[in-house]
């Protein structure tokens, strides 16, 4: 079994298996080995021809699929067409939902930090949230640290925020760049200052900790 480097891509990787990669729920066609997570993203609540009812059906089946391996993504964003109260009410369906079935959240957030902290303060959930691409400063990710968070670090990032981050609440992700994860892992070894074999088995470590242990 390969335990994938990269945990959030929108693209198959060249050997399945080897990313984590994000789907629609109601376009899921997963690939021989694969691993996947689905998710209602806050962009397509309201913009898709399929209803937001069947989102959540198909949504529903697939997280017991043994070849999904997260929630995500969800989130809440500012910039989207939905209202920001049907993107927070879909949020905690999706977050309750991910607790139901063991599932980690990977999630997109936009301009809507206090809403998510209140979210998550609501909902106390057991099982990790994962802010996938984070961009923000070391204050900030200090900030989603001390609340619990992971945080994945994708092509754009401040160098700062990946320094500080505890080695156990680490992930790396290509998202929609074409720089190769191997790129990404050498560089954030550099920046963190340790050996790119010593990140590549401590990020291992917390994939294999927190996307397959049931």
């Amino acid at each position: 079994m390969i335990i994938p480097a990269d945990i959030h891509t929108h693209c198959q990787p060249e050997v399945p298996g080897e990313a984590i990669v994000n789907c629609f729920p109601e376009t899921f066609v997963p690939q021989q080995e694969g691993w996947y997570s689905v998710g209602i993203h806050p962009w397509y609540i309201t913009s898709s021809t399929v209803s937001l009812a069947e989102k959540k059906r198909c949504l529903e089946e697939l997280l017991y699929h043994p070849q999904v391996l997260a929630m995500g993504e969800a989130g809440l964003d500012k910039l989207a067409d939905a209202s920001l109260s049907l993107q927070r009410e879909v949020f905690e369906y999706q977050a309750r939902l991910a607790e139901e079935t063991d599932k980690p959240l990977v999630i997109h957030l936009v301009k809507a930090v206090d809403e998510l902290l209140k979210l998550k303060q609501k909902i106390r959930p057991v099982k990790p949230w994962i802010i996938h691409g984070f961009r923000g400063k070391a204050v900030l990710a200090e900030e989603y640290l001390r609340h619990g968070f992971h945080l994945s670090f994708g092509e754009r990032y401040q160098e700062e925020a990946l320094r500080i981050v505890p080695s156990d609440r680490l992930f790396l992700e290509t998202d929609e760049s074409m720089t190769s994860i191997d790129t990404l892992y050498e560089r954030a070894a550099m920046i963190r200052k340790i050996p790119s074999g010593e990140l590549r088995e401590t990020v291992r470590k917390n994939v294999e900790e927190i996307f397959f242990r049931r």
